[in-house]
Formats: C-alpha cells, sequence, structure tokens
C-alpha cells in the first residue's frame, strides 16, 4: 500500500465515523457508558479476530514479540481511557461540543510527538492541524455553548486521543501485524469497560442502569453501527494504514469525522449549515489537501536519492 492509499482510507474511516457522536448520545438513553462500550468493544474484537487470525497465518507472518504485545496493550489503555471519558463527557454536554472539543487532538498530537517525544515534524503540518481545528470550531457554529463539567471531561479525553493516535502508529509501524493490535485494543477496552460497569453499578451510579432484555434491543441499532463499521472496520483500517503515515497527518485526516459529519447532516437529514459552518468544511478540506498531498511531495523531495 502506498502513502496516497493509505490517506484515502483513513479519510475513509472519517467518514464511517461522521456519525458516531449521535449514536454514542442516543444509545445512553437505554443503557450506560460503560455498558455501551463494553459490548461495543467486544463485539468489535469478535468481528477482527477472523481478520487477526488469518494475519497471523500468513506464510510470511513475523511472531508477535514482547514489544509489540505491550505496545498493543498500550493502544487498548489509551483507547479505553480516551473513549471513557468522551462517553461520560457527551453526558454533561452537547454533540456540537463534544465534536469540537475533541477536536483538540488534531493539535495536541504533533505537540506531543514534538515537546514530549522530541519528533520533528515537518513544518506543513502546524497550519494544517490549526485548519482542522477551527475547520471543526466553524462546524460548531464558531462557538461554544456554555461551558460544563462535560466539556472539561471531553477535552482531557482529547489528551488521551491524541496519545492513542501517536500509540498505535508505535505499534504497528515495522510490526506488520495490524489486525492483531485492533483486536487487541478492543479486548483491553471490552475488559475494563466490564470492570467500569461492574464498579459503577455496585456504587449505583445513576448513569449507570443495569441491563435487560428491553434496553438491550433498544440500543442495539447504535451498539451494532458502533461495534462493527466505527469499531471494526474504521480502527483495523486506522491500524493498517497507519503503516503508511504519519501519526500527525493521521490525526489531520481522521479529523475529517466532523466534516462528514456535518455534510451527512445536510444531504440525508436536511440539516443546513450556516455561512460559518461552509467555511470550516473548506478549511476542513483545504487542510486535509495540504495533509494528502503537499506533505507527501515534501517527504518525496526530501528522501535520499540514490540512483
Amino acid at each position: 500500500m502506498n502513502r496516497t492509499t493509505a490517506n484515502l482510507l483513513l479519510l475513509f474511516a472519517g467518514l464511517i465515523w461522521g456519525g458516531g457522536f449521535v449514536a454514542q448520545q442516543t444509545a445512553m438513553e437505554d443503557i450506560g457508558p460503560f455498558a455501551f462500550m463494553m459490548l461495543r468493544f467486544g463485539v468489535a474484537g469478535l468481528a477482527v479476530l477472523p481478520f487477526a487470525i488469518w494475519e497471523a497465518r500468513r506464510h510470511n507472518a513475523r511472531p508477535i514479540n514482547a514489544k509489540t504485545w505491550r505496545n498493543a496493550t498500550a493502544v487498548g489503555l489509551f483507547f479505553f481511557v480516551a473513549m471513557a471519558l468522551q462517553q461520560i463527557g457527551i453526558l454533561g454536554t452537547t454533540v456540537t461540543n463534544a465534536g469540537i472539543l475533541t477536536g483538540l487532538y488534531v493539535v495536541l498530537t504533533p505537540i506531543i510527538l514534538r515537546v514530549l517525544l522530541g519528533e520533528t515534524q515537518q513544518w506543513i503540518i502546524w497550519p494544517a492541524a490549526l485548519m482542522a481545528f477551527c475547520g471543526i470550531y466553524l462546524l460548531g457554529g464558531g462557538g461554544l455553548g456554555e461551558l460544563t463539567w462535560g466539556d472539561g471531561v471531553i477535552i482531557i479525553s482529547a489528551i488521551f486521543a491524541a496519545g492513542h493516535v501517536i500509540a498505535m502508529d508505535r505499534a504497528v509501524t515495522g510490526a506488520d501485524r495490524p489486525g492483531a493490535v485492533a483486536c487487541v485494543q478492543f479486548v483491553v477496552s471490552a475488559a475494563l469497560s466490564a470492570v467500569g460497569f461492574i464498579i459503577a453499578r455496585a456504587l449505583n451510579w445513576w448513569a449507570e442502569p443495569a441491563l435487560s432484555t428491553q434496553t438491550l434491543w433498544n440500543a442495539a441499532p447504535e451498539i451494532a453501527y458502533a461495534a462493527l463499521l466505527a469499531g471494526a472496520l474504521a480502527f483495523t483500517l486506522m491500524a493498517v494504514c497507519q503503516q503508511y503515515t504519519r501519526a500527525a497527518d493521521a490525526a489531520v485526516l481522521l479529523s475529517s469525522e466532523a466534516l462528514f459529519a456535518a455534510l451527512g447532516g445536510a444531504l440525508l437529514l436536511g440539516e443546513r449549515l450556516s455561512i460559518i459552518g461552509y467555511a470550516g468544511c473548506a478549511l476542513m478540506f483545504a487542510a486535509i489537501i495540504v495533509v494528502s498531498v503537499v506533505s507527501a511531495r515534501l517527504e518525496a523531495k526530501s528522501a535520499p536519492n540514490f540512483t
């Protein structure tokens, strides 16, 4: 797979994630956040398992060493914390605010890579990341509603979301086992979500009601979408494609979920964007072009020529 194909598939993952916030919020009309994550990630792990088994049985498959297991587990931990905080934060804020504040990971990813990990970033990624976040901000109407406790939780989740993108990059680069990494991510997250569900029920937390056949049936469509499409398919694509592109670039491309959510609402639900919203779409599109085309050309020019 070349870098252009990887970038296009990451955009497709962003398209699938476009409806994710709505599914997350509507599911919690019937079940709690930890129950939703436990079921979502458990089903996603089962869905990815056949791919991981096929991957392991290839004649040239590399065995999973201790480092890969550690990296994959780290991916699962970052993923669980980011999703748990996001899921809980949505209880205390609007979908619009959640979408805007989650988009902070686009800017945080290159900052963490540069400041904490000392990795030099292409200069073009900084304006691209800023354009992407500004685009998300404008898509949300050019402002946040009154900030609540939920918004603070979402901001913290964005830090872990950036860590998840970086951890995924470390886990899949050179390991050649993206299916295994995705499967471990879901298994770890499902197990920790189950622990969270048990603790929440023991403490009688108001946001985590008991499960019943009826509540499970009511939430089944959202669980299926989040598990099979936004989970198994999109995150496996993320694991595969991050072998061929930079972590900071991937963060910008994956942030297109906000763009696709807005366009989907306009095309399928009859929702209409304001002028500010269309300006946000233009900024998001510009950021995607910068990462997909300009960044790739700069890397090609900087590559050594041995001919």
